[in-house]
């Protein structure tokens, strides 16, 4: 089959689509169709081939390459809802719902208006989605998304000078675990291992694989070992060079390597 991918949004998630013999190439504007209904999108990718065992999840044709008329009508889209985010931001308010509006999109026929927020607590919003639909005469659909959605949204740069990962290359999430940082040795200070998103940092799982390969047979730091200079307590770590400093009574700080 030969497919192509395709985003539907900046820094989103790609998705594959099948070409169905049309003749497309990198940043081609196309119609396809989505859960949510027809969308506007663009492909990042050239056509490649891939075989039909290796197919996993259904895979749907593209509906057409998109015309100017379609540019143009997707450009009205998401014009409107910029109004239409700033509308519901303003009945939020109004019906005093502890809640931050952080985005709004339209299908690309206009059969949906998507609203993405997010908040600490499980919230009615009810009425408010009862006005919006008065207001806009389409299906209203309210979101729940988390601090990191919103991290990915707004951007920004992280504490290594760099654009935020979410915001730059990322198109999705994976989980992070404390024990990641307690891998690679490095400080719990929140500070120091969480994001501008409040949430562990995501490059903690970059090199997670590589530092719990290394420090395989290292003893733990205060662990009583037995080296060729005597009995000691491990004091120090240096988990990539493979290595750790013992502290011995008789010889004082020495450094055993494990390779």
């Amino acid at each position: 089959m030969k497919i192509i991918k395709v985003v539907l949004k900046k820094n989103g998630l790609p998705h594959y689509y099948a070409t169905h013999g049309l003749p497309l190439k990198r940043d081609t504007s196309v119609i396809v169709q989505t859960e949510k209904g027809l969308q506007f999108g663009t492909t990042v990718s050239d056509i490649f081939e891939i075989a039909d065992d290796q197919i996993q999840v259904p895979i749907t044709d593209i509906v057409r390459i998109a015309s100017r008329k379609d540019a143009r009508r997707h450009e009205k889209n998401e014009n409107e809802a910029k109004f239409a985010l700033r509308k519901c931001r303003e009945l939020a308010q109004k019906y005093e719902l502890n809640m931050r509006i952080l985005d709004a999109v339209y299908t690309f026929d206009r059969d949906q208006l998507f609203f993405y927020f997010i908040s600490d607590n499980r919230v009615d919003f009810r009425a408010l989605a009862k006005e919006l639909a008065s207001i806009y005469h389409t299906r209203i659909e309210l979101r729940q998304v988390g601090v990191r959605d919103k991290a990915k949204e707004i951007g920004g740069i992280g504490m290594c000078g760099r654009g935020l990962c979410c915001s730059t290359f990322l198109t999705e999430f994976e989980s992070v675990s404390i024990n990641m940082a307690k891998n690679q040795n490095i400080s719990l200070n929140p500070t120091k291992i969480n994001g501008l998103c409040g949430r562990l940092l995501c490059c903690l799982n970059y090199e997670n694989e590589c530092y719990k390969e290394c420090r395989k047979n290292l003893p733990k730091i205060g662990q009583t070992v037995k080296t060729d200079y005597g009995t000691g307590v491990v004091k120090e770590i240096d988990i990539l060079k493979r290595s750790y400093k013992v502290e011995i009574p008789s010889k004082g700080l020495v450094e055993v390597s494990s390779q």
